[in-house]
């Protein structure tokens, strides 16, 4: 952040404020006592200059010259940057309370409770340290809870959320009687048979539902081929129900240990792009991409992203930290001032490098980014 004392003299000050340059940027007022505010901005000159400009007769909006001694602030390329400074400047300064200062919100996740003895799924904001599958993150609770109720459609594992104590005369629920519960609580399986079925829940959301359509696309092929039209009808419409449910995810829900992605943002320089690096749901921070080298040889930009995304750390952080740097991407990716593009990838070793090029391509150039699919 650049740090300036704020001229106290009129004359001064306009010059200073005239000077300011007018870009995106985060910044600080620092008042000469208390907390500083924090903020971001499109326009930084027009931004302080109506909070810290002279004024000429009475006005009702805010103005704090007269309070400011002291203004930070950084240019910034791309929303995403500016969220993530804004996020790393509001733990700094603005207390016990600053996710609720920068307005950040912890997206939903469907959560594959492992900890239970019968294991079950529930829609949750937080990120625990018990054993669990997390699946997500999603646009909103509403997405969220529909996406579970539908896939679970495709299975048979319990949807009730007490602690079951299995034994005979138990009543059971609705789903048992419709045939879409194991009736563990009957005590119509045991806990080998539902850790089957729970296996099963889990590999389809590690797969990202790879588990249920690859084998129902195999079997639809097989059974064309051997004349059985009616087996093979079935199975087209078995896979056609798990890629209606699959179409129900938001673009970015993936297993957390499972979600790998770039970002792709301007950065501050003109023409310059930024790469955003998500590992296995651990965001790995910003890499500046060059299209020339240091001694001004130029190399093509599909070389020059292979060396990045080689280089790419991969390190795990876990807890608040990590919830907070999901919340930031989510709430950019899913927000209508999305300024850059992200790319999904299901394999670190086969990243889609066309697809990439073209991303960059787009941004560098200012053309409108692309949005994810949910079923890429």
């Amino acid at each position: 952040m650049l740090d300036f004392e704020f001229p106290q003299d009129p004359t001064e000050a306009s010059r200073f404020l005239e000077e300011l340059p007018n870009k995106p940027a985060v910044y600080l007022l620092w008042p000469r006592e208390g907390r500083p505010m924090l903020a971001r901005t499109n326009v930084l000159r027009k931004r302080l200059t109506r909070l810290l400009g002279a004024r000429e007769g009475p006005s009702k909006s805010l103005n704090l010259r007269g309070t400011i001694h002291r203004i930070e602030y950084r240019l910034m390329g791309s929303r995403l940057s500016s969220q993530f400074l804004l996020l790393e400047q509001a733990r700094k300064y603005l207390g016990a309370r600053y996710r609720e200062e920068i307005r950040l919100r912890f997206p939903p996740y469907v959560k594959l409770v492992l900890s239970n003895a019968f294991p079950r799924t529930q829609v949750t904001s937080h990120i625990g340290r018990a054993k669990a599958l997390y699946y997500g993150p999603f646009r909103s609770r509403s997405t969220a809870t529909r996406f579970e109720s539908e896939f679970l459609d495709l299975f048979q594992l319990r949807r009730c959320q007490e602690d079951l104590h299995p034994r005979p005369d138990h009543p059971g629920c609705i789903y048992g009687e419709m045939g879409r519960c194991l009736r563990p609580c009957q005590q119509a399986v045991g806990r080998e048979e539902y850790r089957g079925e729970t296996l099963r829940v889990t590999e389809f959301l590690e797969t990202n539902g790879k588990s249920l359509t690859m084998p129902a696309e195999t079997a639809r092929e097989r059974l064309s081929s051997e004349m059985d039209f009616e087996g093979a009808a079935m199975m087209h419409q078995r896979l056609q129900r798990v890629q209606e449910v699959l179409g129900l995810r938001d673009e970015m829900a993936r297993e957390l240990e499972h979600l790998n992605a770039i970002t792709i943002t301007r950065g501050t320089e003109e023409n310059a792009v930024e790469l955003g690096w998500l590992r296995r749901g651990c965001w790995q921070g910003f890499s500046p991409l060059d299209f020339h080298q240091a001694d001004g040889t130029s190399v093509s930009l599909d070389s020059r992203l292979r060396q990045l995304a080689v280089g790419a750390p991969d390190q795990t952080t876990s807890g608040v930290e990590r919830m907070e740097h999901l919340a930031v991407i989510a709430r950019w990716i899913y927000s209508s001032w999305c300024d850059g593009e992200l790319l999904l990838v299901d394999d670190w070793s086969k990243i889609p490098y066309r697809r990439l090029v073209n991303a960059v391509s787009r941004i560098a150039q200012g053309q409108p980014p692309h949005r994810p699919s949910s079923r890429s």
